[in-house]
């Protein structure tokens, strides 16, 4: 249950920062800004271990926005084994998962299954094309959600829907906006900034 990572190791008892990048990143993509959030954290930033034609992702997929389920269900088991390691390792009580686009799906999907897997969750343009079972261990989990109105490859409906679902679940959920599309735009970066603060 092991991926290629990028370490820092923080201070005794504090948080452990995860970082899932988008397809075609790497374990460098958000590592060094969550080291400059939260500079005492153990930062802990997995790379996907899926080559889409050279692009790296976390798991499969048949077409754009279209998912292999089978592969997702393996990498779920696989991650979730990663980050459960991870926060014994560091023995941090507080666990905070940031991803964006496909890191942002892995991410989600994990929590779908183990909601309590981490304490806070930065989604950063998630597209979760199915409907997840309930899950009543989403109550109290911190969840930041931002998108943009115009994104062309997780639209705004089926994010709302994603929205609505984990309000349903009892999480407490943040959202923020852009006009824009895919991209992370400035608003962003300060909403993630005043959800970890």
């Amino acid at each position: 249950m092991t991926y290629q990572a990028n370490r820092t190791e923080g201070a005794p008892g504090a948080p452990l920062f995860l970082t899932f990048h988008g397809t075609g990143g790497d374990e460098s993509q958000f590592h060094g800004f969550a080291r400059d959030l939260m500079p005492k954290a153990h930062v802990v930033s997995p790379r996907g271990d899926v080559s889409e034609g050279g692009a790296l992702r976390y798991f499969k997929r048949t077409g754009e926005g279209v998912y292999d389920m089978a592969d997702l269900a393996r990498a779920v088991d696989k991650m979730a084994g990663f980050i459960r390691a991870e926060a014994e390792r560091t023995g941090a009580e507080r666990v905070i998962g940031l991803g964006y686009s496909n890191g942002a799906n892995i991410l989600a999907a994990v929590v779908l299954e183990q909601a309590d897997i981490v304490t806070d969750a930065v989604l950063m343009h998630p597209l979760i094309p199915w409907d997840p079972e309930p899950q009543p261990g989403l109550s109290g989990v911190r969840m930041l959600v931002t998108a943009g109105e115009r994104d062309p490859i997780c639209p705004a409906p089926q994010t709302r829907a994603l929205l609505d679902y984990l309000t349903a679940q009892g999480a407490e959920v943040t959202d923020l906006w852009h006009p824009g599309g895919h991209e992370i735009r400035q608003e962003e970066v300060t909403a993630v900034q005043a959800f970890l603060g």
